[in-house]
């Protein structure tokens, strides 16, 4: 095949700027090949080199004293959990492809997120999820939403990792660019980890796993720009995925950790084996000389460019320990898998391609990478107009509700609101018999089998809040997902993070970028939950509009006594039901304004971190001492919601609710407030006494409200919603909408 001559025009094809295509003839020192110009687009797309986003990203808190392994150091993090294990886990885009291929792009994405956990040497014990899409009255969106939903559920059931909890949101937003964040989880013992390094001049260089075909080739580029009409194209850059092959390559890989024959050891997810190669040559300081005559390949007649640039799924890249070369591949053939040595370590620094006998491409492998010689940008910023405008608006213009029954019962069936059963019951969320508290509740409880701890996990973001105030909005991300964890019964550990937003040349998107990494920098810190890494998902736009800027916020805590564990929903009878927490009729952003008014206006709601962190203080160590019956976070749809979530989320036991609740000025404004830092807890009666003395000598203001029983939530003494009706609206509502029944 005669190669296209290189030059600016195909540079600039290939995604790259003038610029960088200067710095790169600079780099070599010459004008690069077809090859040469391949990797460095793929390299150099904000994908893989996040030069966009990267110098702000190191201003967020990358240390802790339980973290092993922080952002950036690794193929996911690593937290220490004690009984001498640690936990691993990352969250990851891949919306692109979810949008030209929903399958397919979910999919894999799922299958990538579990191979960067057991490369750590981890195995996967817990897969989440966070989705957003257009509204559901839109045919393409639930076409969108339907294929994304199974490919999800036919990869983590396949591979045989439970699907234990996530978030799913609906917005106009969202319309032609779905945003389909994986997060996976996985345990190992301290000391028995796994690194993506290259070292040790001669140390064989082995591919694993799949054979190498055409599909996903410029995956990485092809996410780092919008989604536009002519997207439908590039289907070929949407990976295909085998989750059985997953599974045989995280038994293949975590039996070669374990033995303790490799070096170091890579995934192939973007980028393919461009990426690995240059990464782990550039973490060891050394190169490497490829043979691509030995990839094993799945198609004929491909080009050096296109086994370099192809992101197959379920291909790994290990430098193994000299001597160990047999015993690799022994492993390797046993579970049916590839194990072809390609190449070896080298000492100049030097990625040096082979094929057909020609040398294709001599690159630097630290030039390549973030880190090295990517290039890193610091993009204008401005204020954007739009947000003044909204948070002028005057809420006393808002008519106060006909009926506040009705008003609720409409709030109450948004499908932000309602369950998500019809989503989560094709996941299998109970495989290996670990998960104690699976979707539906405030988090997601994991067991730990052999001790008496177990692991609580979430995602959480609510994007309207980043909208209308982008720094407070990602501060609120990080507290709900941290409340969430304590009305669970643990102690939240760290987070990962996948940020989503437009594009980054747009300078009022950069500064809302630039706002949320100051919030979450700032939230994190005073929680002390440090960034492990995650994943930056630039270019969510479609020809109509950006997304909203979605800063999903993956947070992992330990739950040190599974007695501890606790459910959102009520238990018993005639418990007590308290509010911890201060209630402000705060409304912009809301789940009420915009299903009952259609409006998406005014300033997210306030967060005081030290009122937050002496919430969770306190409720964790009433949950510690036994008080609690159960706990369950205020959040979208205000009281109202939460108080009717923990009457019908137990499906086999419904309990009632009568309950009076303060109103400062208005039914609406208060019912539906959605005002930051508040919980509904329940409350034996024998419990009474020690619980108020407790809150008392406390610093968060506590409100007893009434009794759990029957079968109605009754308010006010003067509104009164069936149980049964209020399940049928949160069961069945999507499941109506996508012309299903459950």
């Amino acid at each position: 095949m005669n190669e296209p001559v290189v030059n600016l025009e195909l540079a600039l094809e290939h995604g790259l700027t003038e610029d960088e295509f200067s710095r790169i003839n600079e780099i070599l020192g010459r004008v690069p090949n077809y090859t040469e110009l391949g990797v460095f687009s793929v390299m150099w797309s904000e994908h893989c080199s996040y030069k966009n986003s990267i110098a702000l990203l190191k201003t967020l808190p990358r240390e802790g004293k339980k973290l092993l392994v922080g952002a950036g150091e690794e193929n996911a993090g690593l937290v220490d959990i004690g009984d001498g294990l640690a936990v691993a886990f990352k969250i990851e885009s891949h919306n692109h492809p979810s949008a030209v291929e929903p399958y397919q792009g979910a999919a894999t994405g799922v299958g990538g997120i579990l191979r960067d956990i057991f490369t750590m040497g981890a195995r996967p014990i817990a897969a989440l999820n966070s989705l957003r899409f257009g509204s559901l009255d839109d045919p393409r969106t639930r076409f969108l939403f339907e294929g994304v939903v199974k490919g999800i559920g036919d990869y983590g059931n396949c591979f045989g990792v439970p699907t234990v909890g996530g978030e799913i949101y609906f917005d106009k937003s969202y319309k032609g660019n779905p945003l389909v964040n994986a997060m996976a989880v996985g345990i190992v013992k301290v000391g028995e980890t796994a690194t993506a390094t290259a070292e040790g001049v001669g140390s064989p260089v082995m591919i694993v796993g799949s054979s190498t075909g055409r599909d996903g080739i410029h995956g990485a580029t092809f996410a780092s720009e919008e989604i536009s009409e002519k997207s439908e194209a590039k289907r070929p850059s949407v990976q295909v995925g085998d989750p059985f092959t997953e599974k045989l390559l995280l038994e293949a890989s975590l039996e070669i950790i374990k033995n303790d024959w490799i070096i170091g050891i890579q995934d192939m997810g973007a980028a393919g084996i461009s990426c690995s190669t240059s990464e782990m040559s550039a973490k060891g300081k050394s190169g490497m000389d490829i043979n691509l005559n030995k990839v094993p390949l799945r198609e004929k007649g491909m080009t050096a460019y296109e086994i370099m640039l192809s992101e197959s799924q379920e291909r790994m890249l290990v430098v193994a320990k000299p001597g160990c070369e047999e015993k690799i591949i022994e492993t390797f053939d046993k579970w049916d898998l590839h194990c072809e040595t390609i190449g070896k370590v080298t000492s100049d620094g030097i990625i040096k391609l082979k094929y057909d006998g020609e040398v294709k491409a001599e690159l630097p492998a630290d030039d390549l990478v973030l880190g090295g010689g990517a290039p890193v940008y610091y993009r204008e910023t401005k204020f954007p107009d739009y947000i003044n405008e909204l948070r002028d608006f005057n809420f006393n213009s808002i008519k106060e509700p006909i009926s506040i029954e009705d008003a609720f019962e409409k709030v109450f069936s948004s499908p932000n609101i309602v369950s998500k059963k019809w989503v989560y019951e094709q996941y299998d969320s109970m495989v290996r018999t670990n998960t104690i508290v699976g979707p539906g509740c405030d988090s997601s409880v994991i067991y730990l089998k052999g001790t008496n701890k177990a692991l609580a996990a979430n995602t959480d973001c609510n994007a309207r809040y980043v909208y209308l105030n982008p720094k407070e909005g990602t501060k609120i991300a990080v507290a709900e997902s941290a409340r969430n964890i304590v009305c669970s019964g643990g102690e939240p550990l760290a987070i990962t993070n996948c940020l989503n937003f437009g594009n980054p040349y747009k300078p009022e998107v950069y500064w809302v970028f630039k706002e949320a990494i100051e919030g979450m920098g700032e939230a994190c810190r005073f929680f002390d939950t440090p960034v492990t890494g995650g994943n930056v998902s630039f270019y969510n736009e479609s020809p109509d509009a950006a997304v909203y800027p979605t800063p999903v916020i993956g947070m992992v805590g330990l739950i040190e006594n599974i007695d501890h564990v606790t459910t959102s929903y009520f238990k018993n009878e005639d418990d007590l039901i308290y509010v911890l927490g201060d209630d402000f009729e705060e409304l912009g952003g809301s789940e009420y304004l915009n299903v009952c008014n259609n409006i998406v206006s005014g300033d997210a709601p306030k967060i005081n971190l030290q009122t937050e962190k002496e919430l969770q203080s306190f409720l964790l160590s009433s949950i510690q001492k036994g008080m609690i019956k159960s706990a369950h976070d205020i959040s979208e749809g205000g009281i109202l919601t939460a108080l009717a979530e923990c009457c019908i989320i137990n499906e086999n036991n419904p309990i009632g609710a009568d309950v009076n609740i303060p109103i400062k000025s208005r039914e609406d404004f208060s019912l539906f407030s959605e005002s930051q830092s508040r919980v509904v807890v329940s409350v034996a009666k024998e419990d009474k006494e020690k619980f108020e003395k407790a809150a008392g000598e406390s610093s968060t203001p506590f409100y007893f409200i009434g009794k759990t029983g029957g079968s109605s939530l009754k308010v006010n003494e003067k509104f009164e919603f069936a149980l049964n009706k209020l399940a049928a609206l949160y069961y069945n509502s999507i499941a109506e909408k996508m012309n299903v029944e459950i």
